[in-house]
């Protein structure tokens, strides 16, 4: 019996993209590190363990990939499993990569070459999550502690996507392997918007008042360290700010309604959606 594996199945994208299959009747499997008991179709699966390789590709045809996360160089544990898939006979893999380039961490890109050199291999370049305003992300916990915002990005704007968008926009290609597909699509909201806009919808939309305190890069890489993030990742992701102030990652593109037949939610709709976040 054919099956999607689904990586990062307990995450953001990962379990709403379990649903939604399983929903259009499509056999799915939720690998994570600590898979639910209560769900056969529930398994392990951890890069960092290449035993867990083959069992998770028995029996799948295929693969929604969720590389390392926090990691600046993800190719050395991705590269075995993409190399077991293709032995496996596995017809599409979607990867779950970024818009954005981070810094110092070339082997992404090459990640992503090597995924579309891959039998129907795609690449799915996500802007910001709009989820990244919920918790425990660190932006998040800063914004529901003290109402603050604190960003080296300036009024640079990014185009924000609700990650369950981007899991529609992930099962409208794995849903069928016969599809054709592109192997490339840029995945954003329908609009940029700044982190001064993102506190004024907040703040309208919920009565919570927030507001934005702008810092340096190394304030924000600090920040990050301290919510536990690895040292170089957290230098990386800090860096990513600067792009975002000097407008160098204001991208939208139309990829959603393409691949869904509807538009992608607003931040709006999104914080709408989860206004007892910032009023609790």
């Amino acid at each position: 019996m054919s099956a999607v594996l689904v990586t990062g199945g307990t995450g953001k994208t990962g379990k709403t993209l379990v649903h939604l299959l399983r929903d259009a009747g499509v056999r799915a499997r939720a690998a994570s590190r600590s898979p639910a008991t209560a769900d056969p179709d529930a398994l392990r699966f951890d890069w960092n363990d290449p035993t867990t390789f083959g069992p998770a590709l028995d029996g799948t045809d295929r693969v929604f990939l969720l590389p390392p996360v926090e990691s600046v160089d993800p190719l050395p544990l991705v590269k075995p499993f993409l190399r077991r898939a293709q032995r496996a006979g596995v017809q599409r893999i979607v990867m779950l990569g970024s818009a954005i380039v981070l810094p110092n961490a070339p082997s992404a890109v090459e990640l992503a070459a090597q995924v579309q050199a891959q039998p129907g291999g795609v690449v799915l370049r996500a802007s910001g999550f709009m989820q990244n305003f919920l918790r425990p992300h660190p932006l998040a916990e800063h914004v529901h502690r003290r109402g603050e915002i604190l960003t080296a990005a300036g009024d640079g704007k990014l185009g924000w996507v609700d990650a369950r968008d981007i899991a529609a926009s992930a099962a409208a290609l794995l849903a069928d392997p016969k599809v054709d597909v592109r192997s490339d699509y840029l995945i954003t909201g329908p609009h940029g918007l700044s982190y001064p806009q993102a506190a004024r919808i907040i703040t309208a939309q919920t009565g919570r008042q927030v507001r934005v305190e702008r810092i340096t890069e190394e304030e924000q890489a600090s920040g990050y360290r301290a919510s536990g993030m690895p040292p170089e990742f957290a230098a990386a992701l800090a860096a990513v700010e600067r792009g975002i102030k000097e407008g160098r990652q204001d991208h939208v593109s139309t990829a959603v309604l393409e691949l869904t037949g509807r538009p992608p939610r607003t931040f709006v709709e999104f914080v709408s959606d989860h206004a007892c976040e910032w009023t609790q």
